[in-house]
C-alpha cells in the first residue's frame, strides 16, 4: 500500500525567501511524498532576487515561484494540511488554526537572509546559509518514518529538527 501524500505549509512574514528556499528543497528532496506549499503573513510583491538565484545556482526549479498570502491555504477548498513550519521568530506560537486539516505545528527559526546589509558578497552568503540550513533540516523531515510515529513523536521529532545547523 502506497504511503499518503503529506501536506506540508512553510510560513514566513513575507514569503520571499526562507519559505521559498524551504519549499523548493522539499520540492526537490522530497520526491512525490509531500505536497509541498508557502505562504506569508504580510506576503511581499516579488520574490527576492537572490532567493532566485542561489536556488536556481543549486540547481532547484524556481519556475513559479511567488510570494502568496497564508490565507489561500484556509477555507473552502484548500488543502488539509498535516505540517505548517513557521520560519521567522516573529511567528512563533502563532495560531494559525484557520488552516484546514490539524496540522502538527514546529517552529524552525532561519535567521533572515533579506535582512542583511553590506555587499553582494555578503548578502550573498547570507542565502547561502539560509539555503544550507534548511536543506539539513528538509531532509531530516523527508527521513522521518511518518507512518510509524504519532502526533506527540512526530511534534518531538520537528522539535529536534529545528535545533539542527
Amino acid at each position: 500500500m502506497a504511503e499518503r501524500i503529506l501536506n506540508v505549509l512553510f510560513l514566513c512574514s513575507d514569503n520571499a525567501s526562507r519559505s521559498l528556499i524551504a519549499e523548493s528543497s522539499l520540492l526537490k528532496d522530497g520526491e512525490a511524498r509531500f505536497n509541498v506549499f508557502s505562504g506569508g503573513v504580510r506576503p511581499a510583491a516579488a520574490v527576492n532576487p537572490l532567493t532566485l538565484k542561489v536556488l536556481a545556482d543549486d540547481g532547484y526549479a524556481i519556475d513559479g515561484l511567488t510570494c502568496k498570502d497564508w490565507h489561500v491555504f484556509t477555507g473552502e477548498g484548500a488543502p488539509d494540511i498535516d505540517f505548517v513550519i513557521t520560519l521567522c521568530d516573529d511567528l512563533k506560537g502563532n495560531d494559525f488554526s484557520l488552516l484546514t486539516g490539524r496540522p502538527v505545528r514546529a517552529h524552525w527559526g532561519i535567521f533572515d537572509p533579506g535582512a542583511v546589509e553590506g555587499t553582494l558578497i555578503d548578502k550573498e552568503r547570507a542565502f547561502v546559509t539560509a539555503l544550507r540550513q534548511l536543506r539539513r533540516r528538509v531532509s531530516a523531515f523527508g527521513a522521518l518514518p511518518f507512518d510509524g510515529l504519532n502526533k506527540m513523536t512526530l511534534q518531538a521529532k520537528l522539535g529536534e529538527i529545528a535545533l539542527l545547523d
